[in-house]
């Protein structure tokens, strides 16, 4: 892995990044709690299985509208101020979960969580694309979504120490209250991490224009890059759902992989979902977002045809559980970076929120279809044939989306079409007597 790029990060670069991708991780960490202690709720709190199931898709309607809610008023009230609320949004929330006394309780917490956790993650990708310079772009941001994997082992890892010393009813309520910790990110956000130059340049020119409302992103040319950045999401994250969601029954039921393997095979899918974004953002700066996302897109296509279809061994699945990972990691994670590139300043929270958010809600659909197919079919088909066609749909899209490598987005920041925003080459970055960072010129 190349983290070379660390080094040529400006201060306040650097701070943005650690304090977008400790966020993340953090939060991924409170989040991924759920699916651990899951047994020990249905157990303690008399929860049923279809209530277990309530609880996570309530989590994924709060992260699908705290992404748009968020990036609107990220565009209103600015990027670090919306950052540190969300993180806060989901440490409170998941330390108040330690309390609760039955469904309904957890119902709430568990919405309140996704919407914290969907804004922090839309909010922080779209801050690091602004502040980050040009030709590093793409893979600073990305590298972000690395803070998922880091965060779901540290909730992995914590999850047999506090069941072992601790009796189940307790466990899990302390596994809970740890999920305060991502509060003190705060205090390094607010004292580190100045607000984007060119959010707080857009806030003064917006004084003297009139405002933008949350509309403006299905008007004018900016539908088109709506709806292009939705439906390719849509396909994206459609098509990784299926495999998150069936992927550990489709190893015990339908390869009849062991307990212990299955264990090994987590371990390397995370540790694949970590190598993943910091690949993509490498590949997409060096060859473009489209080019990046129609490979990646080409790979996981044919390796979850080969998982699904070909007769392998338990040695060979764990070898393609960490492409699985990797690959579908990468795809998340060149998301926001490239929607940022596709909207001016003053919607550009907005309008890339909104394309993961309604993504993500129409994505979640998929996994569903699976389960209708899989009562007429071997689990595997019906896996296989949701997941192409949703891999499909996206390469369909991604040759529709705008080529932004490379884009000025102080160009873009009063709202020009971003056909002729200039483009900077990818050799402008720190030392250039032009580049800009945080607005300051630097030599």
């Amino acid at each position: 892995m190349n983290l070379g790029w660390l080094s040529k990060l400006s201060a306040v670069e650097r701070k943005t990044f650690f304090a977008a991708f400790g966020g993340l991780a953090l939060d991924s960490m409170d989040t991924t709690i759920y699916a651990l202690v899951t047994p020990a709720l249905i157990a303690t709190l008399s929860l049923s299985r279809p209530d277990a199931g309530i609880l996570a898709s309530s989590s994924l309607i709060g992260t699908a509208l705290g992404g748009w809610v968020a990036g609107i008023a990220a565009d209103r009230f600015g990027r670090v101020r919306v950052l540190q609320f969300t993180i806060l949004l989901v440490a409170v929330s998941t330390f108040a979960a330690a309390f609760a006394d039955g469904f309904w309780y957890l119902l709430v917490a568990r919405a309140i969580q996704g919407m914290g956790y969907g804004g922090e993650a839309a909010v922080g990708a779209v801050l690091v694309a602004e502040v980050v310079s040009a030709g590093m772009r793409g893979r600073v941001a990305a590298a972000i979504q690395s803070g998922y994997a880091v965060g779901n082992a540290l909730s992995v890892a914590l999850f047999p120490v506090i069941f072992g010393w601790l009796s189940q009813d307790t466990a899990w309520r302390v596994f809970f209250a740890i999920g305060i910790l991502p509060a003190l990110l705060v205090f390094f956000v607010r004292r580190f991490v100045p607000e984007a130059a060119i959010f707080v340049e857009e806030q003064a020119q917006r004084a003297a224009s009139p405002t933008h409302g949350f509309w403006t992103i299905f008007t004018g040319e900016h539908l088109f890059k709506t709806l292009v950045a939705t439906f390719f999401t849509t396909g994206t994250l459609g098509a990784a759902y299926v495999m998150i969601t069936w992927l550990p029954t489709y190893l015990q039921t339908g390869l009849h992989l062991p307990v212990t393997h299955t264990a090994g095979y987590l371990a390397v899918n995370i540790f694949g979902s970590f190598v993943g974004p910091i690949a993509f953002g490498l590949i997409a700066d060096r060859i473009g977002r489209r080019k990046g996302f129609m490979l990646f897109l080409v790979c996981q296509a044919l390796n979850v045809v080969v998982y699904t279809q070909a007769p392998i061994g338990q040695g060979i699945t764990i070898i393609l559980g960490f492409f699985l990972g990797a690959l579908q990691a990468g795809l998340a994670s060149g998301l926001m970076p490239t929607f940022a590139e596709l909207f001016p300043t003053s919607i550009r929270a907005n309008g890339a929120g909104f394309a993961l958010s309604a993504g993500r809600g129409l994505g979640s659909i998929v996994p569903a279809t699976v389960g209708i197919l899989s009562t007429r079919m071997h689990l595997g088909d019906a896996m296989a044939i949701c997941a192409i066609c949703g891999y499909t749909a996206a390469f369909c899209a991604a040759l529709l989306l705008p080529e932004q490598q490379g884009i000025d987005l102080r160009t873009m920041a009063t709202g020009a079409a971003s056909d002729g925003a200039e483009r900077l080459p990818a050799e402008r970055e720190a030392g250039h007597p032009n580049n800009i960072r945080n607005g300051v010129a630097t030599q």
